[in-house]
């Protein structure tokens, strides 16, 4: 059993719904909208992501017989669930925002139309892979925004919450305009350019910096990067502008970046290497970063670790799948704060001078608006569509980025009509 491709990996209540589902021969058509309600504090706009990963999940979910036999031994079900989830399949629709499109409030990203038991089931992961990659790509944009032709690598994998996480996050990072990872893994996996440099230890492990940096340059002579920092930053500057071979160019990892960066600057530019990169990290966020380039700091290129793959200062949005219509009729969720539209929707959007951003509206599917549909087909009948790419999402993504600030959202009349009507129904 794979754990990251099980459908064991949801939690509980969506094997009772389904099992409640069938009992009830309730496997008519259900429409599920997935959305964030609200931005975080430090947000203005989002970028969706995770949609290849979803997608994916969609199409090859199966239970096997490990799951089928847990699902036995446990208990928790009627005799004969499990025999009826071996042939399960996800046969629905998907329509969703393509990845790399900015987003706003209320406006979903994806739409899940398939039998209720389907469409019910894959909610937990679903919301799992797709909040993830929006939260981090979202943080990665607001650095690449912070950074215009400046340099941005992922360092965050060693303090990614696991293994799939700091995957995940190189991808997320890379499609919201950063141009590279640290993740060796992101190369086979994604085609994302890695980038490393070298260690502290192994400059301890020497019995002078200036060996260690001969070493590594012997070692890697088309790609040293030299770590300046282990003890004295301007001295190991020094050392490394003295050293032999090539210099790629030098990374910061500590201290007053702005004015060490200025110093080591002009040491490399006096001993010739003028060609030399200067490349800072440790614990680099949005602000650091956008401080350093506004104050003209020389600085080529920024690794950003922990802030990044953890989206430290909003590491979580208010994203929910919900129940939209079931059976042809549209549904509504009434809970206070928690009521969303009902209906299948689609967002619309318009562009002003420039092509910047000017309006969306969110609307019932058959109310069409001016501009641009912006949910388009990903998955018939359980299976993918062809779809953009990772660099053509990291392409639109940093188009988009281009047409900010975000625009106006509107909530259609139609799609306010049908929310009234809903209601009145139901009292």
């Amino acid at each position: 059993m794979n754990p990251l491709t099980s459908p064991l990996l949801t939690d509980l209540y969506q094997l009772t719904m389904l099992q409640a589902y069938y009992e009830q021969d309730m496997t008519q058509t259900a429409v599920f909208e997935l959305f964030v309600r609200k931005l975080p504090p430090s947000r203005d706009f989002l970028v969706a992501a995770g949609l290849e990963q979803a997608l994916e999940l969609l199409e090859n979910l199966r239970f096997g017989p490990e799951e089928l036999d847990w699902i036995e031994r446990s208990k928790l079900f009627r005799p004969g669930f499990a025999a009826r989830l071996a042939g399960w399949r996800f046969t629905g629709d998907v329509h969703a925002m393509p990845e790399g499109t900015l987003f706003f409030p209320d406006e979903p990203i994806l739409r899940v139309t398939a039998p209720m038991p389907e469409a019910q089931l894959v909610e937990t992961r679903l919301l799992n892979l797709v909040h993830f990659q929006t939260v981090v790509a979202s943080k990665a944009a607001r650095i690449r925004l912070a950074a215009p032709g400046k340099g941005l690598i992922d360092f965050g994998l060693r303090r990614a919450h696991g293994a799939e996480a700091g995957l995940l996050a190189a991808r997320a990072a890379f499609l919201a305009g950063f141009d590279g990872t640290a993740t060796a893994l992101a190369a086979p996996c994604f085609g994302i350019p890695v980038f490393g440099t070298m260690a502290h230890s192994f400059v301890q492990a020497h019995d002078s910096e200036a060996a260690a940096f001969a070493h590594f340059a012997a070692a890697f002579p088309d790609n040293a990067v030299l770590l300046v920092d282990t003890y004295d930053t301007v001295e190991g500057a020094r050392r490394a502008a003295a050293s032999p071979g090539r210099l790629k160019g030098v990374r910061l990892d500590s201290g007053d970046l702005d004015d060490l960066s200025r110093k080591v600057r002009r040491i490399l530019d006096e001993a010739g290497h003028r060609g030399a990169i200067i490349f800072a990290s440790g614990n680099l966020d949005d602000e650091r970063v956008g401080a350093l380039v506004a104050a003209g700091a020389p600085i080529d290129s920024f690794g950003v670790g922990t802030s990044l793959t953890t989206s430290a200062d909003a590491p979580y949005l208010d994203a929910v799948y919900k129940l939209q219509e079931y059976a042809g009729r549209p549904r509504r969720k009434r809970s206070t704060g928690k009521a969303p539209c009902p209906g299948r929707k689609q967002v619309w959007r318009s562009y002003g001078a420039l092509e910047r951003f000017a309006r969306d509206v969110v609307s019932v599917e058959d109310d069409p608006q001016p501009g641009e549909p912006l949910l388009v087909p990903a998955m018939r009948a359980g299976r993918r569509l062809a779809l953009p790419g990772l660099t053509e999402a990291r392409a639109r993504c940093l188009r988009e980025l281009e047409r900010l600030p975000a625009p106006a959202v509107e909530i259609s009349p139609a799609l306010r009509a049908l929310a009234d009507s809903v209601d009145r129904a139901a009292l």
